[in-house]
C-alpha cells in the first residue's frame, strides 16, 4: 500500500527474500548467471573498481548510477550475461516478473587496441599477474584513459529496460552496469571480450618481448663465462665436441717421445693422483692398525684359558 502516491517502503530482508525465490523458479526453467556478492562491497579487483570509477567519473551517469547499488547487494541481479559489445540481464524490481535489460557497448576501434596493445609489450611478467591487476601504474592511467582506454564512455553505451521508469537511466540498468564490474572481479578477461577485443594479442606481444630481451641478454658475454683457450691456460684442458683432454704443447710431445721428463702441467696431475693413492694406501693402514688391539685381545684370552 502507498502513501501520499509513494510507493510502500520495503526493507532489505524482504527485497532479498523476494529475489532469491523468483531466483529458485528461474533456475527450474533456464540457466542463469546471478550476480552474488560475498559482501556488502561490488567491486574488489582493480577491473571491477576501475570499471566503476569509470562510469561515476561521466556526468551524464554520476547522478544515476548509484541508484543501482542497493539492488545489486540485496541479490536483485537475477542474471548477467556478458557476449562480444552487449549484456543482457534479469533485476527483481518491485514487480512480481523481473525486468530485462540490455546494454550495448560499441567495439573498440582497432587503431586504439593496437596502441593499446603495443603500450603493453614487455610491461608485464605474465597473463595471471596481469588480469589480477598487478602492472605498471602508467598501463592503469592508459587503460583509463578518458574517452580512449579500454572503458567505454558513455557515448559508447546505449541501453533499454522493460519497466516503465521514465528515467534515461533507470535504477535497473545501473544494477545490470554495477553487476558488471562484480563480474569483472570474477573474470577480468570479459572486459576484452565485452569490447570486441582479442587478449592474446597481450600476452603474444609480451611473450615476444621477452624473448627478445632473453636474446639479447644470452648475446652479451658474461664475465663469469671461461672461455675454451681459459680452460687451456688455468688447467692444460683441451675442449672439443667430442668431449675434453689433457692439453700438451709441441715441445711436450716431443718429450713424450724421447722419454724425457713430463712437463710441470703432467707431472702436477701425476702429483695429484699419487697424492691420491698416498691418501688410500694410509686409509688401509690405518684400518689395519685397528684390527690389530682386537686380535691381540684374543690371544690374551687364549693364552689365560690355557693356564688355567
Amino acid at each position: 500500500m502507498s502513501f501520499w502516491g509513494f510507493p510502500k517502503y520495503v526493507c532489505k530482508a524482504e527485497k532479498q527474500a523476494k529475489a532469491a525465490k523468483k531466483l529458485e523458479q528461474l533456475r527450474k526453467k533456464r540457466e542463469v548467471r546471478p550476480v552474488i556478492l560475498q559482501n556488502s562491497t561490488i567491486a574488489r579487483t582493480w577491473w571491477g573498481k576501475s570499471w566503476n570509477q569509470n562510469l561515476d567519473r561521466y556526468a551524464d551517469y554520476s547522478n544515476r548510477i548509484g541508484r543501482g547499488r542497493s539492488y545489486v547487494r540485496h541479490g536483485a541481479v537475477l542474471d548477467l550475461q556478458i557476449s562480444t559489445g552487449g549484456v543482457t540481464a534479469l533485476v527483481q524490481g518491485s514487480r512480481s516478473k523481473p525486468y530485462e535489460i540490455s546494454v550495448k557497448i560499441k567495439k573498440l576501434s582497432k587503431t586504439l587496441w593496437q596502441e593499446i596493445a603495443a603500450s603493453c609489450s614487455g610491461r608485464f611478467d605474465s597473463l595471471p599477474e596481469f588480469l589480477a591487476g598487478k602492472f605498471p601504474k602508467e598501463l592503469g592511467e592508459l587503460f583509463l584513459r578518458r574517452d580512449a582506454g579500454l572503458f567505454p564512455s558513455p557515448k559508447e553505451i546505449t541501453f533499454t529496460c522493460s519497466c516503465p521508469d521514465w528515467a534515461k537511466m533507470c535504477k535497473h540498468v545501473a544494477a545490470t552496469l554495477y553487476g558488471v564490474s562484480a563480474r569483472l572481479d570474477e573474470d577480468a578477461t570479459l572486459l576484452f571480450t565485452l569490447r570486441g577485443t582479442n587478449k592474446d594479442d597481450l600476452v603474444s606481444r609480451t611473450v615476444t618481448a621477452g624473448a627478445e630481451k632473453l636474446l639479447e641478454k644470452a648475446a652479451k658475454k658474461s664475465s663469469r663465462i671461461i672461455e675454451d683457450a681459459d680452460l687451456t691456460e688455468l688447467f692444460g684442458i683441451n675442449v672439443a665436441e667430442g668431449g675434453w683432454s689433457l692439453a700438451t704443447s709441441g715441445s711436450e710431445k716431443r718429450a713424450s717421445k724421447s722419454g724425457n721428463t713430463r712437463s710441470r702441467k703432467s707431472r702436477a696431475t701425476g702429483s695429484v693422483r699419487d697424492a691420491v693413492i698416498a691418501e688410500g694406501k694410509r686409509g688401509a693402514a690405518k684400518k689395519k692398525v685397528l684390527r690389530k688391539p682386537k686380535t691381540r685381545k684374543k690371544k690374551a684370552s687364549l693364552s689365560r684359558k690355557k693356564r688355567v
